[in-house]
């Protein structure tokens, strides 16, 4: 029998598990504090979008206020190299010491597995300039793809040029790992070996199970309470036995069967969720960030449904080109409508 907790227990566990739950720092945002930020959340959404500021920017904003930029952007240079990147929920920033754990999905990649139909039939046809491209990298040192001439794209996949669909096969593949980014955020490629520190490089990789296990465990310890479609979907997961990383965890202990009040679906919780009384919470949230980015778990915890307009047609859109939740308590309680107008140094709302 599945012990039942409401839906208020369900938020406020929820929250605390985001980190959403405590005070923010009273002095000055160190690096201490983003280390605490990311091993909560595991992962930092990368997105294009910059209509306000980078969707990787924002969480650490949300959970510890006004903080400085270069705390993010120093953690992913060749110097302190704290993240990686790599195709987990999105493009995301991850923490350096689980790129292990991501050997399994780089094998599939290489295999034409669990990537994009397109990109795996180009790893098929293209092998040749996927080995051209490596080759480059390791005798010519680190480049981007607008660093080879004359292969401007012209349409096609996404509007990739050639050249630059083969660097994306080979980084889905971890062949070669983003360095750091140029000012204008395009990606800098290089050989694993140069990027990710040797004694990282150097651990052994669990097998596909254990990798997805642990996984597993680091989704629980975020959501701290969620159906196993969202823990799946915190690191978008293969479907194909998932259900037995489930069954497996509850057997050891790392997940407890739950029923929430309202939810249809078993829930579990992680054996680290932690029940604050209250939550006391006031925060802006980027539409990326990993509280609100499942949408359904979204409503459900919070009777807030929300979807991001910036593909639907203006004059269908309900609340804004590119809209913000605001946490207040334990509540979704506003949408705000944000823009930088940077040439005005204005923030329009």
């Amino acid at each position: 029998m599945r012990e039942k907790i409401s839906l208020s227990t369900a938020r406020r566990v929820a929250l605390a598990a985001q980190g959403l739950a405590e005070a923010r720092p009273p002095g000055p945002v160190t690096r201490r504090h983003f280390n605490k930020v990311l091993a909560r959340l595991g992962l930092f959404q990368i997105d294009s979008v910059s209509v306000v500021v980078r969707a990787h920017y924002m969480p650490l904003f949300s959970r510890l206020g006004p903080y400085p930029a270069s705390l993010l952007e120093k953690a992913a240079t060749p110097r302190q190299r704290a993240l990686f990147e790599y195709w987990a929920h999105e493009a995301s920033f991850l923490p350096v010491e689980t790129w292990p754990l991501w050997q399994w999905q780089m094998r599939h990649a290489e295999a034409g597995r669990n990537i994009y139909a397109g990109l795996a039939k180009f790893g098929r046809d293209r092998g040749d300039l996927i080995a051209e491209m490596e080759r480059r990298i390791r005798i010519d040192g680190p480049l981007a793809a607008s660093d080879i001439e004359g292969q401007r794209g012209q349409g096609g996949w996404w509007g990739w040029s050639e050249a630059k669909t083969a660097l994306e096969w080979l980084f889905w593949a971890g062949r070669i790992t983003a360095r750091e980014r140029k000012p204008s955020f395009e990606r800098i490629y290089d050989l694993p070996e140069r990027v990710i520190p040797a004694e990282i490089l150097g651990r052994p990789a669990p097998d596909e199970a254990e990798a997805q296990r642990a996984l597993t465990r680091l989704a629980a310890s975020a959501l701290g309470v969620a159906t196993a479609a969202c823990l799946r979907d915190y690191y978008r997961l293969p479907a194909a036995g998932y259900g037995d990383r489930i069954a497996e965890l509850v057997e050891a202990g790392d997940l407890i069967p739950v029923r929430v009040e309202g939810w249809t679906q078993p829930a579990f919780l992680s054996r680290n969720a932690r029940f604050p009384r209250k939550v006391e919470a006031r925060a802006l949230l980027s539409p990326f960030d990993p509280l609100v980015w499942e949408r359904a778990r979204t409503e459900r915890l919070f009777d807030f449904r929300y979807r991001i307009e910036i593909y639907t047609p203006a004059a269908k859109r309900v609340y804004g080109y590119y809209v913000l939740p605001f946490l207040l308590g334990d509540r979704l309680a506003a949408r705000v409508d944000l823009k930088a107008d940077r040439a005005a140094s204005t923030l329009r709302v």
